[in-house]
């Protein structure tokens, strides 16, 4: 049987089905006294009407509304594994889950993680200003950027050395994580941090529909006002997966995606000094760096928290000044009004 949203568009499917039998076969809606040939026509073209009607479904827009819960990548279409974070958070309505994804580097992953990088050199010379992957060149500045907060394990470890540093960072905040734990969202807003949209439950927007792209920016968008007092405007895609259309559907709207020029790769479960060779290697003035904060189940990141008072003292000592993604990209935090 049949429930829920499927099996009304299963029943409108059949229904459209039946109707344009009958219409082709002369009102009757008996094929069996046609010839076999036209049957099989008949057949044929009706599915092939069913199918176009069906993807015209799929492009419909939305609205916040429009949301009764989030969705993400399509039956059809298996989880992408991570080839920048590793761990795919997972989905749930209880929580956060994991979908382990240990990727090997092997020859092919290194081109397609090749031709990425192209694209995102692409995308910001398409979208100047509303695609970044690093900040003014001029100046040594830097940003700090903590993805798939919060996490109990290590977001307050990762807020406790930045306090005592007296730094301030940005962290890209998963919408259901948020929900679960609001606390520590009001905390890095309390703490002078920077609030940004991570998605709902890291999906990998390049690979589901208009309708579920536009439910994980929704959805969290409206976890996070409240908490952070104003509705972010910069946006992560989880692994950095978007499309040119995606970018500038969130560009009409007023957000900011920002991916990263340094990886850390911390998401590997890697020691300090591994962590930080990995930042060292592609630092310079204006970069944005990606580290975690939160992480998947059996996902160690005490490196990131070892790493992070070393990683400040390496670069105050370089002359870089750390900064917040609004600091350095001279763009506000906000996206229209605030709340509070």
């Amino acid at each position: 049987m049949i429930k829920g949203w499927q099996g009304k568009m299963r029943s409108t499917e059949y229904g459209m089905l039946h109707k344009y039998i009958i219409a082709r076969s002369g009102g009757t809606g008996n094929m069996f006294g046609m010839p076999v040939t036209k049957r099989v026509l008949v057949l044929l073209l009706a599915w092939t009407a069913l199918l176009s009607s069906s993807s015209h479904a799929d492009d419909a827009g939305s609205s916040p509304a429009d949301l009764p819960r989030v969705g993400s990548v399509s039956e059809s279409e298996p989880q992408q594994t991570a080839e920048h974070h590793g761990n795919a958070i997972g989905i749930g309505a209880g929580g956060v889950g994991t979908k382990h994804a240990e990727p090997s580097f092997n020859s092919e992953q290194k081109r397609k993680k090749k031709r990425s990088a192209m694209s995102w050199v692409k995308l910001q010379q398409q979208f100047p200003g509303s695609f970044v992957v690093w900040g003014p060149r001029g100046s040594r500045r830097v940003a700090l950027t903590f993805d798939d907060v919060p996490d109990p394990r290590y977001t307050p470890q990762v807020l406790e050395i930045l306090a005592r540093y007296k730094v301030r960072a940005t962290f890209f905040v998963v919408g259901n994580r948020a929900a679960k734990h609001p606390a520590l969202v009001r905390r890095m807003r309390k703490e002078g941090h920077i609030i940004g949209n991570h998605s709902y439950d890291h999906a990998v927007f390049s690979r589901i529909s208009r309708y579920a792209f536009e439910q994980q920016i929704w959805q969290t968008d409206w976890i996070l006002r409240p908490l952070a007092g104003y509705s972010p405007k910069f946006i992560r895609p989880p692994y950095g997966e978007i499309t040119p259309q995606q970018v500038d559907w969130l560009r009409r709207r007023g957000y900011i995606v920002v991916n990263w020029d340094v990886d850390s790769v911390d998401w590997k479960s890697l020691d300090s000094n591994s962590i930080l060779i990995n930042i060292k290697r592609t630092l310079q003035p204006g970069s944005i760096i990606l580290q975690h904060a939160g992480g998947g189940e059996g996902q160690d990141l005490s490196g990131t928290v070892a790493a992070l008072p070393r990683l400040i003292r390496m670069l105050h000592s370089k002359g870089y000044q750390i900064v917040t993604l609004p600091e350095l990209l001279n763009k506000p935090e906000a996206r229209g009004t605030r709340t509070r």
